[in-house]
């Protein structure tokens, strides 16, 4: 499986290109801009600036010229071939630039000219998560874990669901009053995230602002996913899903002890309805005492993709009433998991979070959020529709709405109302070839996911203030020891994946950062013991690391990376039913084997996150640097190599580039 298939979040690291990008169809949604029946205080805020109106105007993904792709994909197998091996790649690669490569990059650029409304991956992109038939739980859903509210009351499972319910609302109605504020990066805030600079930006065109902004060096990203937020989910379909997204849905999922519950939260009007009635309807389920049913639907969206459309197809072929069930489930606002554990170590944490309870999960909505009994609470999101900024956003708003100004309180008593009038508990008709099929996919699920390993570790010795001083980029640092701690486990170099935003550009996607560079091997090796070279000459290779990530990372967020510009044109050769040498030679699906796949996001509102790794005998990495801490959350299967060896690898060279760092830099 291909490392693309991945985005994780651990931690708060600052930085641009860990913002993942939007996807396509922002004309599917649609806003309204009118108030007449709506209540203001339905909104998070109310911005100057419309939602999209930056969208129109965001510049468009560049195709990378041809001879720099295959220069910089050079560069990256280098670090991984011997020299009769590179120089036999080397020769594969120069004839591909030379002949097939000139016609597929020509009738790529032509393509990309006839569909400047997105971006030369996205479609593609769309192809790669729904034609795949592994089950979408541990293969792509990951997870990110809200921090706990400092005020322990407010933690209480039914009011932190009440109230992230009524926040995840707000979003949404916001986000469809085109009330939402545009997700803009600015590289110089006090002159640009200011109401003065939002008023001008108001009255120039859609078309123009976002030149403006850019001007500016305020930078707006795409925002084309937001729709596929909310009342969406992947269906299951023999040979590829669909998305299917229909924003007239008014109700909640609610999934308890394998029971499935709706309930409207949004009144005939549109607007939300009292988070008093709410918290009621809530705590009806929550001391719902039904046992748990013999045949929980949720492990049907834990199998492979064509054994869940077959069983889907079975259920709307056994009754109107299952047609109609799985419609209500499809087209509810989100997934509320209330989860009966209470996990209290690092491990149960993501354990719960990344995969849980199989019974007490639909995978594939667009997101669900899962509260435990002690109020942990975190969002399981399916990949398809997203990379990651949309559900960040929502993470981060309703994380902000519920520690500041949360709708109820631990004194606000529930509404005095018959919520048995109110919540349906959902029931299929199941024939036995679907009970069969459940009872199959639960089997599965218990033996997949009990294969997993996870290993989390976090240091206070240093962080990202301490590697500043120093003048290394703490990314680079951080990428550098997961470079050391595979060379010491193995003497080998792995290909690693590190995702890079594109979302500055229109549909943009990712692109990958390739940080397993020449300048981290010497550096790998320069730490081995016995290497004979001084702190000096490793603080100068740390120099040199540091300076390169910093060039491939900008390179890679300006859409310059060599990943999707092969991919594209790997595609456009199926087409064509061609099949270059570059793309058969070995290094090729050596090189996008991808045994350490990465990546990090920045938020005040999170704990941790996760995901597994893309291949059975790889490593999901997911990492975080705060001003004075570091840590890694990290899984493999037993295909892989020893994981709690791997981390303390890591760890181990965490240690060894600070003590290099704090040795010269008290030298000099």
């Amino acid at each position: 499986m291909a490392s693309f298939h991945r985005f994780s979040v651990v931690g708060n690291l600052t930085r641009f290109k860990a913002i993942r990008s939007m996807q396509s169809h922002a004309c599917c949604l649609q806003f309204s801009t009118s108030t007449s029946a709506r209540s203001s205080h339905d909104y998070l805020h109310e911005s100057i600036l419309p939602t999209m109106h930056f969208q129109a105007g965001l510049p468009r993904l560049p195709i990378p010229k041809l001879d720099k792709s295959c220069q910089r994909y050079l560069a990256s197998q280098e670090v991984m071939l011997d020299a009769d091996a590179f120089e036999h790649t080397k020769k594969v690669v120069e004839a591909f630039e030379k002949n097939e490569g000139q016609s597929l990059n020509s009738d790529l650029i032509a393509n990309d000219k006839q569909n400047k409304h997105t971006s030369y991956v996205s479609d593609r992109w769309f192809h790669i998560y729904l034609a795949d038939r592994v089950p979408v739980v541990l293969n792509y859903n990951p997870f990110m874990c809200y921090k706990n509210d400092e005020r322990p009351e407010y933690n209480d499972q039914l009011i932190r669901a009440t109230n992230l319910t009524v926040a995840a609302l707000k979003f949404m109605k916001t986000l469809r009053a085109n009330k939402l504020d545009p997700e803009v990066f600015h590289l110089n805030p006090a002159k640009t995230d200011t109401p003065g600079f939002k008023k001008i930006a108001r009255w120039i065109p859609s078309s123009l602002a976002a030149y403006y902004a850019i001007l500016n060096k305020a930078f707006p990203l795409d925002m084309s996913q937001y729709f596929r937020l909310f009342n969406s989910t992947r269906v299951p379909q023999l040979g590829k899903d669909v998305l299917k997204t229909e924003p007239s849905g008014k109700h909640l999922l609610v999934v308890r002890n394998g029971h499935l519950y709706t309930f409207d939260v949004l009144d005939r009007d549109g607007n939300i309805v009292p988070p008093a009635e709410i918290q009621a309807h809530l705590q009806y389920i929550l001391k719902d005492n039904t046992p748990p049913p013999e045949h929980p639907l949720g492990y049907l969206t834990t199998e492979n993709r064509d054994i869940w459309a077959s069983l889907r197809t079975q259920l709307v072929n056994t009754s109107a009433r299952n047609t109609e069930v799985l419609d209500k489930i499809d087209t509810a606002v989100y997934c509320l998991c209330l989860d009966e554990t209470a996990p209290e170590e690092a491990e149960d944490m993501n354990r719960n979070m990344l995969y849980g309870d199989g019974a007490n999960r639909w995978f594939d909505k667009s997101f669900q959020l899962i509260i435990c009994k002690n109020g942990l609470t975190a969002c399981n999101f399916e990949h398809s529709w997203g990379d990651g900024v949309a559900v960040l956003r929502f993470f981060n708003e309703t994380f902000k709405y519920t520690t500041e100004t949360p709708s109820i309180s631990p004194s606000s008593a529930p509404a005095s109302i018959d919520s048995s009038q109110c919540v349906s508990r959902i029931q299929l008709d199941l024939d036995p070839q679907v009970k069969e099929g459940i009872k199959t996919a639960r089997q599965k699920y218990m033996d997949y996911t009990g294969s997993l390993n996870v290993e989390t570790k976090q240091s206070f010795s240093f962080g990202k203030d301490f590697l500043k001083s120093n003048k290394v980029s703490p990314d680079s640092v951080m990428q550098l020891a997961f470079q050391m701690g595979f060379y010491k486990l193995t003497g080998k170099v792995a290909g690693t994946y590190e995702s890079c935003s594109t979302a500055a550009f229109r549909h943009g996607r990712t692109e990958t950062i390739r940080s397993a560079t020449k300048e981290t091997k010497m550096c790998s090796q320069a730490f081995m013991e016995g290497s004979g070279v001084t702190d000096a000459e490793k603080r100068s290779l740390m120099q040199m690391c540091s300076d390169k990530h910093n060039q491939i990372t900008k390179e890679a967020a300006m859409g310059q990376g060599w990943d999707r510009h092969l991919l594209a044109l790997r595609f456009l050769a199926q087409d064509k039913e061609l099949t270059p040498d570059i793309f058969t030679d070995p290094a090729y699906a050596a090189i996008c084997h991808i045994i350490i796949s990465t990546s990090t996001l920045s938020s005040p509102a999170v704990m941790a996150g996760g995901f597994a790794p893309v291949v059975p005998n790889g490593f999901g990495v997911g990492y975080g640097i705060l001003d004075n801490e570091h840590g890694v959350n990290i899984t493999s299967y037993p295909a892989s190599y020893n994981v709690k060896d791997y981390v303390e690898c890591v760890m181990g060279s965490l240690n060894q580039i600070h003590d290099v760092l704090q040795a010269t830099s008290n030298s000099n």
